[in-house]
């Protein structure tokens, strides 16, 4: 079991859908997350990418999961911003369930996003981006 960045930060994209598709959805969280962006993956290069961005652009994201919403924590103040709904739904993987983070209807700059994300651990969730349905990109969040 998966159970660490490191980790999923030396996985192919392949071994992280693998991963994605074998974990249940787990239940929609609540508060908030460190986020991991995992770009090349598997690649020597993944944990410097996902560091530049954890600094510069996007550093997690806060659930409010109560009322099904959560807001982005990006820039390099850890701005709230970039809204979305928050429900359970079939993926765009596999048709399993998954925690869909919608931003069609509740942003602008980013109405074109789909992210779907699956427990993997306790407290850990692997996330895919899609940008008009097509698959872009993993991320991790890690809840305290």
């Amino acid at each position: 079991m998966v159970r660490d960045v490191p980790t999923l930060l030396s996985l192919t994209q392949a071994q992280l859908d693998d991963l994605f598709h074998t974990a249940e959805s787990g239940p929609i969280p609540d508060g908030p997350a460190k986020g991991t962006a995992i770009i090349a993956p598997g690649t020597v290069f993944s944990p410097e990418l996902a560091e530049a961005v954890s600094l510069f652009v996007w550093q997690g994201k806060t659930f409010d999961g109560p009322h099904g919403v959560l807001r982005n924590r990006i820039l390099p103040f850890g701005l709230n911003a970039i809204v979305a709904e928050v429900y359970k739904g079939p993926s765009l993987l596999d048709g399993k369930e998954c925690i869909v983070l919608d931003y069609s209807k509740t942003s602008l700059v980013a109405k074109w996003i789909r992210d779907e994300i699956r427990l993997i651990a306790p407290k850990f969730y692997l996330g895919r981006v899609y940008w008009n349905d097509k698959p872009c990109l993993h991320f991790a969040l890690q809840f305290d």
